[in-house]
């Protein structure tokens, strides 16, 4: 099936119903708290209160003598229990399941409690006591990868858990853990003889995925020793894999179910409560559970924070060269930040076609909570970067900074700068979508004094955004087709509320020539459903979308197969629709499934059934320039324009107006991609205005909701305009691709620029707090440069 064609399909490409829609609006949706474990412990975790020491001792006398109490584990009894390895991780293995020898960040689990009770587990944790030993810490990403900067992880083991990570190598002695290098062409000369350089340095800071549903996990050892884990997690099949590494067992013997979740944003990828949790159930032959609060959940994940140096040269009017260092900001252990390094580095010059480009990108060890990523995967730090860039080229030249993007932009045919050909890529259609919807006039900004009412300065700004696809990775689904024409997906992939099981409800359903109604997907259950990589990094649509395309198809091809021999006509000739299989060439030649069903087995009650494996595969890069034929299966576009209101006596700054365009191939369900590019947006917004997470003496100082400023509603932007562009995958499933983070790509970087637009400085940190505008605004006035005047 071309997708470039205008095909009418009965369920893809419509907008029906969310699966999960009706059990959650009538409250019976229930979630891993809702769900009853009779006669589990509840299990509470004791945290380090220093950024970096050793941990002489953790005295737990106290707390055992407690009434209730089950257990108490340190990092000794960690060690001491034969057959688990104390430390786990996807990319490196160096984050303990509780710590031992030192701590390496404020908050880090020193102790677990077990007892019959909640209260009575918090009770004896707050009797739990250490003695430590304070060590120099380092918090700021750039100041750690310096020779000299106290050292966080002093020997670091490669996982070996996925194929592009299996190579890695941390620098000795290093805070280093990853060291990406993109060459192409010569930055440095280029840089060296162009007329103009501009150079900046721009700061994202950690933040919170702020998911509502706090992490969870419940888990008990069956008597033959079999492991069954209840989690939140958007990796099932890793969790279960990582498991049975860290516990000695076969695969067979652990078993993870995974409930829907409320919410992850990329905060429950890879394991963070499940090593313990198990620990502890292994300890006291009981099951276990435990449920993190809110504080705890910010001591537990974050999203990177991330400082990049960018150089960009200009030359004959024209941009010559872009150079980058990025200091991604892992946290005290490298979790996947290694992978953001590599994936995300390599987009570093953004996605434009510049002669000379170098990047050095870096994941780096501090005393912080431990990074992930958050939906973007580390996309939104750099395009603050090279997109601030391209309006200060574009102002520098006298360009309309449109025009300058559409001149630069990559279209299909081009070649990335990783050596990489660009294929399927809707980059200047969106950015065309978004500067119409914008009204965006052929000469550019309006004149400064125009867009001023009193106190209030407004001003425009428009930014793209490109990232990679998941690769490579592995999605595998099985179908199974009933006599009564209800059919059944099994597959790992994790609803989290953005909606997956319905769009791959509607591709079986498409394929099946069923109604919607007569589809259900079984939720994750490693015992039924088969391996899939994990649910994130925007990879499902296309990814599970095209294994269940591929099962489905096995099933129709039997189905055909029966209905030939009665019909008469070759199974190429077959079509099936509305729950009929018909002559295509005579469509009133026809019999129903069920008539199929009896016809090949004799019965109804039967089922026909097919599997499905689809995997992603790259081309390995040269690690001294990475350069590679295929970097990436397909790459998602996007495109975004805003329109702010700065008030410049309080720097308050409001989002007037959005606009952004996301191409996803093919819309499947083009309802929900217009709820994803908006959710996208109102999440980025609030990551561009408000949140951070700060840290003083080593510690984290909002880690509440009560001081963690997350957008209200009247914080939204007053009108959100989405656009879908479907510039269809040939590869995908009918030409789809994932869009769940395409919107979050370039909203910082277009904010910034309608700064510059309304007030004439730069800012170069988010958020974007009214401190840091008035301090932009300040040091304009005080350069002699009145307010609005662009440099």
């Amino acid at each position: 099936m071309d997708p470039r064609e205008a095909i009418e399909w009965n369920v893809v490409g419509h907008d029906v119903r969310r699966l999960d829609g009706p059990s959650k609006i009538r409250g019976e949706f229930k979630y891993l708290a809702d769900m009853d474990f009779p006669g589990a412990l509840r299990l509470v975790l004791v945290r380090s209160i220093y950024p970096h020491a050793r941990l002489l001792r953790v005295r737990t006398e106290a707390a055992k003598a407690c009434p209730g109490v089950a257990a108490v584990l340190t990092g000794d009894d960690l060690l001491a229990m034969k057959g688990v390895l104390p430390c786990f991780g996807p990319a490196f293995r160096d984050q303990p399941i509780l710590a031992f020898g030192k701590v390496r960040y404020a908050g880090e689990p020193i102790a677990a409690v077990a007892a019959e009770s909640l209260e009575a587990a918090e009770a004896a944790a707050a009797l739990v006591e250490a003695d430590y030993e304070e060590l120099p810490y380092v918090q700021d990403p750039v100041k750690a990868a310096q020779s000299g900067a106290p050292v966080v992880n002093e020997a670091i083991e490669p996982a070996g858990a996925f194929a592009d990570l299996k190579a890695l190598k941390g620098i000795p002695g290093s805070n280093i853990c990853t060291h990406y290098k993109l060459r192409r062409g010569d930055a440095d000369r280029a840089l060296a003889e162009a007329e103009k350089v501009f150079e900046d340095t721009f700061v994202c800071p950690p933040v919170s995925h702020a998911h509502l549903e706090p992490h969870g996990t419940a888990a008990w050892f069956e008597p033959s020793g079999r492991l069954i884990v209840h989690t939140t997690t958007q990796s099932p099949s890793f969790v279960r894999q990582e498991l049975s590494v860290v516990f000695g067992l076969s695969l067979s013997d652990v078993r993870v179910v995974v409930p829907p979740l409320g919410g992850s944003y990329g905060g429950k990828i890879y394991c963070k409560l499940e090593p313990v949790v198990c620990l502890m159930a292994k300890a006291t032959k009981r099951p276990v559970r435990c449920h993190l609060t809110r504080e705890e959940v910010f001591l537990t994940t974050s999203r990177h924070g991330a400082v990049t140096r960018i150089w960009t040269g200009v030359k004959g009017g024209r941009i010559t060269a872009r150079r980058v260092e990025v200091y991604y900001d892992t946290g005290a252990y490298a979790e996947v930040g290694p992978r953001i390094a590599q994936k995300t580095g390599s987009t570093a010059p953004g996605p434009y076609k510049f002669p000379n480009v170098r990047v050095d990108s870096y994941c780096v060890y501090t005393n912080k909570t431990p990074a992930g990523p958050l939906r973007g995967f580390g996309v939104p730090q750099l395009s603050i970067a090279y997109e601030t860039h391209m309006d200060m080229a574009a102002s520098y030249l006298g360009r309309d900074p449109v025009d300058l993007r559409r001149e630069y932009a990559l279209e299909e045919g081009d070649f990335y700068a990783t050596g990489a050909p660009m294929t399927s890529i809707g980059l200047k259609p969106s950015l065309n979508a978004v500067a119409e919807a914008m009204g965006w006039p052929a000469g550019g900004r309006v004149p400064p004094e125009k867009e001023r009412a009193g106190r209030l300065a407004r001003g425009r700004g428009v930014a793209l955004g490109i990232k990679a696809v998941l690769s490579p990775s592995i999605s595998n689904a099985a179908v199974e087709l009933s006599s009564d024409g209800s059919a059944l997906v099994r597959c790992s992939t994790v609803e989290m509320g953005q909606g997956a099981t319905t769009i791959l409800a509607q591709i079986a359903a498409e394929e099946l020539g069923l109604s919607f109604g007569k589809v259900r997907v079984l939720l994750p259950d490693t015992d039924h459903t088969p391996y899939d990589t994990l649910s994130a990094g925007s990879r499902s649509t296309y990814h599970m979308g095209n294994a269940v395309v591929l099962a489905a198809r096995q099933v129709r091809e039997k189905l055909f197969e029966t209905a030939a021999e009665v019909l008469e006509v070759p199974p190429d000739g077959l079509a099936v629709r509305r729950e009929r299989v018909f002559v295509r060439a005579f469509p009133e030649r026809r019999m129903s499934i069920t008539e199929v069903f009896i016809r090949r087995f004799g019965a109804p009650g039967t089922t026909l059934s097919g599997e499905g494996t689809f995997s992603s595969q790259v081309d390995k890069a040269d690690p001294e320039t990475g350069q590679t034929p295929r970097m990436t299966e397909h790459w998602f576009a996007g495109a975004t324009g805003v329109e702010v209101e700065v008030d410049t006596e309080t720097g308050f700054v409001r989002v007037a107006r959005l606009v952004c365009a996301a191409d996803v191939g093919r819309a499947i369900n083009p309802r929900h991609c217009m709820e994803q590019i908006q959710g996208a947006a109102i999440l980025t917004t609030g990551l561009t205005l408000f949140e951070e997470m700060r840290f003083e003496d080593g510690r984290l100082t909002n880690g509440t909701f009560l001081e963690y400023p997350l957008p209200a509603f009247r914080d939204l932007p007053g009108e959100i305009v989405s656009r879908v562009v479907e510039h269809p995958v040939e590869t995908g499933p009918y030409g789809a691709r994932g869009v769940g983070e395409t919107g979050t790509l370039s909203l910082m970087p277009a904010i910034l620029n309608a700064l510059y637009d309304a007030l004439g400085v730069w800012i170069r940190q988010v958020p974007v707090t009214p401190e840091r505008v008035l301090r932009a605004i300040r040091e304009a006035e005080g350069a002699g440069r009145p307010l609005g005047v662009r440099a």
